[in-house]
């Protein structure tokens, strides 16, 4: 599931409403849907993402928190590490062979560390 899967469910499931329901306000298939929740089809598109919010009356703070979410939930992620650091393309490489095997809490603090980290100066890298 993805981080914007998650967030539907969890609104989804506060109002009350089926996937089959929601799926026939906002004009997609309740199988399109499910996919999305379960992180199976990538990011909805703009239009899309402005029916959900318009569906569940979301607002402000909460609808640039969905936009987010949508930004960073496509299921298929590539990295390109041309042009980095050794130590990057390890780190790549290195998530994308164990990160099925991650808890949570590991998971947590990885995306902690790199949330937290200060971008270099473009071209620069530390080793």
């Amino acid at each position: 599931m993805t981080p914007l899967g998650e967030k539907l469910r969890e609104l989804r499931r506060s109002k009350g409403v089926s996937q089959k329901e929601m799926a026939s306000a906002i004009g997609v298939s309740a199988a399109y849907l499910s996919a999305l929740e379960h992180g199976r089809r990538g990011v909805p598109t703009w239009v899309l993402l402005q029916k959900i919010i318009g569906y569940f009356n979301v607002i402000w703070d909460d609808a640039e928190e969905l936009q987010r979410l949508a930004e960073q939930s496509h299921p298929r992620v590539v990295i390109d590490t041309s042009g980095l650091s050794p130590a990057a393309t390890e780190l790549a490489n290195l998530l994308a062979e164990r990160i099925a095997s991650l808890d949570s809490q590991t998971l947590g603090e990885i995306t902690g560390l790199v949330n937290g980290a200060q971008k270099p100066a473009p071209g620069r890298y530390d080793d």
